[in-house]
């Protein structure tokens, strides 16, 4: 056993404590507002303690004041140094006794102190199938202009893991998206953000399951029965 399944492994059997969520974000915040809604409906035992922005007057921190969810801005260029910057990050997530961390729509690639303060308990989503366009410098619409302009015929959505790398941790689910022939990057986008707003709970959902085990860089999804 590893330690990223020591981690999942503490949450199988039993009536599970809610997770605690807290989501770090630097824009409109759909993907948060997907997260929210299956929390509140009660789609997996989890729920939303606050909000973390990298920028101000963002609509994804509205999103979290119109469902009482506690939001915090911090600034990167309010600090010194990168890790001062994310020291703030860890110390508000602590205080809120944030179990996941989800990174949704946020811009900044997390050190590896970050990481390693959080070890195994960072998600994050990108909007291909990993390892095909991503990395540094493939985020937002620039992804979607990469996979048009070299032409493939599938995309998708991966939600993985965080290591120290960009984009690089171990692959928990991906879910492909066809693209078509008449395709802008704002209709593939439009299509591959509703992949991600189906695909992003029900990873959280076997996390706060405890129903993923990851050996080296591959996850194993448990099923319901093995779990308990």
């Amino acid at each position: 056993m590893d330690y990223w399944t020591g981690i999942y492994g503490e949450r199988r059997g039993g009536i599970l404590p809610k997770l605690r969520l807290g989501i770090l974000v630097s824009g409109g915040g759909s993907n948060l507002q997907s997260i929210i809604d299956k929390a509140e409906a009660g789609y997996f035992p989890a729920e939303v303690v606050v909000v973390i922005s990298s920028k101000q007057d963002v609509y994804a921190l509205e999103r979290a004041k119109k469902h009482n969810i506690p939001t915090a801005v911090v600034l990167p260029k309010n600090y010194k140094t990168r890790e001062e910057y994310e020291d703030e990050l860890i110390k508000i997530l602590n205080s809120y006794n944030v179990d996941l961390v989800i990174l949704a729509g946020y811009i900044r690639v997390l050190s590896p102190h970050f990481v390693r303060a959080f070890q195994g308990k960072i998600m994050n989503i990108h909007p291909s199938l990993i390892p095909a366009f991503c990395g540094e410098g493939f985020y937002g619409e620039k992804v979607h202009k990469a996979v048009l302009d070299y032409g493939v015929k599938l995309t998708g959505v991966t939600v993985h893991f965080v290591d120290e790398g960009a984009d690089t941790g171990p692959i928990i689910l991906q879910r492909a998206v066809p693209v078509k022939d008449d395709d802008t990057v704002e209709t593939l986008a439009a299509r591959v953000l509703e992949e991600e707003h189906r695909i992003y709970p029900e990873a959280i959902k076997l996390f706060a399951e405890g129903r993923l085990e990851t050996n080296g860089r591959r996850v194993k999804i448990i099923s319901k029965e093995d779990s308990q």
